[in-house]
């Protein structure tokens, strides 16, 4: 069956659809997104991704008149003709198509809206086969990174920097040394104390979903834990790093720049968390 996607109203062959080559997405990257992991047909932590949707849309004052209730019967649709029970979904949200200027349209135009899905693995059964490298890299995105905005250029760049260097992720830091997030990830240690940290909201990070769902499931853990800035320093020295992400799940970074972490295998955290987040989705 030929895959499927929804643009604009109408669901479409994906070999087929296409939007304005004057839409303000592809012109100016003035648009917003999310990826939602579903598995055996349950979207996961599909009502914080929709509540990211709408906090991101509001901070680019685009309105979509879409409530989040039609999104999800959308979403459901385009999984139910791409035959997709296990798998991502993409979703995403311009200004529209208009006469190229920077402005926002002076007559506003309607938004553009294309989903589509497609099919990936299964999460992971063994934390010892999921865990990763990764490279650390200052951060040059802009400063509005807590926007899920289409705007990944440097995202990109630092992507294919770890993809050359054999790892997973690049994990970035700001100019005062402290570590910010992943390209896309949020990132996580246990220091050499053993508390468990993250880097507190702000401007400066994404707000994941994962990473909410993954602190939800610290309530009644014995790990000691503190959202708060660590350095460069912190995390080369960590017992252990982790990521979270809607594709990461909780994923354990065991070598970082070339060099191993802790005993170069995961630690009890990620282990814990991985385990909890799992049940969360229901796929343990």
């Amino acid at each position: 069956m030929a895959a499927t996607a929804y643009v604009n109203g109408s669901y479409r062959p994906l070999r087929d659809a296409s939007v304005n080559i004057e839409d303000r997405g592809f012109q100016f990257g003035d648009g917003i997104y999310e990826v939602l992991y579903v598995h055996n047909n349950r979207l996961a932590d599909a009502q914080l991704h929709l509540a990211r949707l709408t906090r991101s849309l509001g901070e680019i004052e685009l309105n979509l008149t879409l409530t989040p209730a039609a999104l999800l019967v959308i979403i459901r649709e385009v999984l139910r003709r791409n035959r997709v029970s296990t798998g991502l979904v993409y979703m995403q949200v311009t200004r529209g198509a208009a006469r190229r200027d920077h402005p926002f349209p002076a007559v506003p135009v309607r938004p553009s809206l294309v989903i589509t899905a497609r099919t990936r693995p299964a999460p992971p059964r063994d934390i010892a086969a999921w865990t990763g490298a990764a490279i650390t890299l200052p951060d040059d995105r802009w400063g509005r990174c807590d926007i899920k905005s289409t705007n990944l250029l440097p995202n990109v760049l630092a992507k294919q920097k770890a993809k050359l260097a054999g790892a997973y992720e690049a994990i970035l830091y700001d100019e005062q040394g402290y570590v910010t997030e992943g390209a896309s990830s949020n990132v996580w240690i246990v220091d050499a104390t053993g508390t468990l940290r993250t880097r507190p909201l702000g401007q400066d990070i994404l707000p994941g979903c994962t990473r909410a769902a993954v602190l939800a499931q610290l309530r009644d853990s014995d790990f000691p834990f503190a959202q708060t800035q660590f350095t460069l320093e912190d995390l080369r020295g960590a017992r252990e790093i982790f990521l979270t992400g809607a594709t990461s799940f909780v994923k354990p970074i065991t070598r970082l720049d070339g060099i191993s972490i802790g005993n170069g295998h995961p630690g009890p955290a990620a282990t814990l968390l991985l385990d909890r987040y799992l049940r969360h989705i229901g796929a343990a």
